[in-house]
């Protein structure tokens, strides 16, 4: 399980690569809320999302064998484009397995970036069963989106600055797809903060991560029917659930709607654009879905990759 000296590993290697995000306040959240939050904006990371980190990290552990050989990954788009921008940096070649549906923007993104798009059907076909086969015949180093000791320790870095720069904190709240910024921020916050709560955010429609914690094992469900598209997993990862387990207190949920109201007030309050997946921690404080009054409250927001002719459909 990796603990917290990778996450303080992962903080030096991607040191001067990453932005160090900024953390925002709005007396109106807090208003809404009933509790004092704090926002670690990583829609401001470099290609819009805290993926940037964990994809970085694991790319620049590569010995000189990788290097040659190349990435190889699958996303729905904001990992995708994570480890194309990555692969570029280091000068090495990257293929990314996209399902056909993926937004436009972020498949257009990652092309951008220099990585060779592979489409798939997510709702048909096996998207791991792909991505391994196309490395042993490619060679290629596969980095999965959220299963990875790297991936969790890179993600962790997000939390970790949150916490240096708010210090301790009551409740921390995190969006959950894969489960690896929810791993790597429990690890950073049992370290950082011990007495922080610490609960993931699911989509209503997308709950295996709530299941998984309930039952005790990892819980697979079909694609679910979400506009939160970072979080159309079927299950977390087998090295992510084994930190949840140890470390997570809850997981909750927040509807479709709950999320177009946050990214609506994003834009309208705090003037920022933030994908539906982005909004999920942030919804479950707007909303009350959980008590909060009085509460010092860490919000992560995940990433603002979201096509814009889409976005205004949304929040009109």
């Amino acid at each position: 399980m990796s603990d917290y000296r990778d996450i303080e590993a992962a903080a030096g290697r991607i040191a001067g690569v990453a932005h160090r995000t900024p953390v925002l306040s709005s007396r109106t959240a807090d208003a809404q809320s009933g509790a004092q939050l704090f926002f670690k904006c990583e829609n401001f990371q470099r290609m819009g999302a805290f993926k940037f980190r964990g994809a970085y990290n694991a790319i620049a552990r590569f010995d000189a064998a990788q290097r040659d050989a190349g990435v190889l990954t699958y996303s729905s788009g904001n990992h995708a484009q994570a480890i194309a921008l990555s692969a570029s940096l280091v000068g090495i070649k990257s293929a990314i397995i996209m399902p056909h549906d993926a937004p436009a923007l972020k498949v257009a993104a990652t092309r951008g970036y220099g990585g060779e798009v592979i489409f798939y059907d997510r709702y048909t076909e096996d998207r791991e069963e792909i991505g391994r086969r196309l490395a042993r015949e490619r060679g290629m180093t596969l980095i999965p989106p959220y299963d990875h000791p790297d991936v969790i320790a890179g993600q962790g870095t997000a939390a970790k600055e949150l916490f240096e720069e708010t210090g301790e904190l009551d409740v921390l709240l995190v969006c959950l797809g894969g489960g690896g910024l929810l791993a790597g921020s429990a690890i950073a916050a049992a370290a950082l903060s011990p007495k922080c709560r610490v609960i993931g955010v699911e989509p209503e429609l997308g709950n295996d991560g709530q299941q998984s914690l309930r039952k005790g094992e990892v819980v697979h469900i079909p694609v679910p029917d979400t506009i939160a598209d970072g979080a159309k997993v079927t299950h977390v990862g087998a090295h992510n659930f084994a930190v949840i387990e140890r470390y997570v207190d809850d997981i909750v949920t927040v509807s479709d709607a709950q999320l177009v109201a946050s990214m609506r007030f994003f834009a309208e309050r705090m003037k920022m654009v933030v994908e539906p997946t982005g909004c999920l921690a942030a919804a479950a404080a707007l909303h009350r879905v959980l008590p909060l009054d009085g509460k010092r409250v860490g919000i992560l927001i995940s990433g603002g990759n979201v096509d814009l002719a889409t976005f205004a459909a949304m929040i009109a």
